[in-house]
């Protein structure tokens, strides 16, 4: 099955049935699962006539080492779509709005910021290919059916596409420590063409990234904790934006 690669978890298997069947070899379910859960699982491979075959709790283990598959493994097509960032831009009818993330290095985070950007309907994910995670198994079963539905966009050169964005009249904003961004994102003010950078856990956005940002905006933190985890400060942004672009 080198042609094919593994995904797990049944948010995953559910997303990769609804949105693209036909990528789908067959899917392994745990043959001790008889729950609602599994139940549906059945029912959406038979409607989409994929093949589905019930295994043993240890085949499963073998097909996905050391994670946490649920019960449930498929195979599906290891060649994604092939993605650029103009594809998703020349074919948007709405004011572009984007998810910039640099540099960052836990899947979990990656897969977490994947869910947000579906929830809030967000257009592409964009990240540098080199000194980040990328799109692992983890990450994938971590964004919960949302890394079949977003495109994640992998650049050689973050600072450079950001200027190409710019030169489409997409707005950029960064977000930044409160010594260092102008405003908070309460008080700022910014068009509906976004794209918002946030940086790594820790080291927060490279300089080169933060320079060529349009806008630096802080999220006010009000307790003890001096920072938020990166896929909280996405939400929290995101979902600024989203509530001023309308619902």
């Amino acid at each position: 099955m080198s042609q094919f690669r593994p995904i797990h978890g049944f948010h995953a298997v559910l997303a990769k049935l609804r949105h693209a069947p036909d990528s789908i070899r067959e899917i392994y379910l745990d043959a001790g699962r008889s729950d609602a859960r599994a139940r549906d699982l059945i029912r959406r491979a038979e409607v989409a006539k994929v093949r589905l075959l019930p295994v043993d709790a240890g085949r499963l283990a073998a097909m996905a080492p050391g994670a946490t598959h649920q019960g449930v493994v498929a195979f599906v097509t290891a060649a994604q779509p092939y993605v650029t960032l103009d594809d998703v831009l020349d074919t948007l009818e709405e004011p572009p709005f984007l998810l910039v993330l640099d540099g960052i290095q836990d899947p979990h985070n990656l897969g977490a910021c994947l869910r947000v950007a579906d929830a809030v309907g967000a257009h592409a994910v964009i990240a540098p290919k080199d000194r980040a995670v990328g799109l692992t198994q983890t990450a994938i079963k971590v964004a919960s059916g949302a890394a079949e539905t977003v495109p994640y966009i992998a650049v050689t050169n973050l600072a450079r596409t950001l200027r190409e964005l710019k030169e489409r009249d997409i707005y950029v904003i960064g977000t930044d420590a409160d010594d260092e961004a102008s405003q908070d994102i309460y008080a700022a003010q910014w068009p509906k063409a976004t794209a918002w950078v946030l940086g790594a856990e820790g080291d927060g956005m490279r300089r080169l990234t933060r320079e060529t940002c349009d806008l630096l905006v802080s999220i006010p933190l009000l307790g003890s904790v001096s920072s938020l985890n990166v896929s909280v400060a996405a939400g929290v942004c995101l979902y600024e934006a989203r509530r001023r672009r309308g619902v």
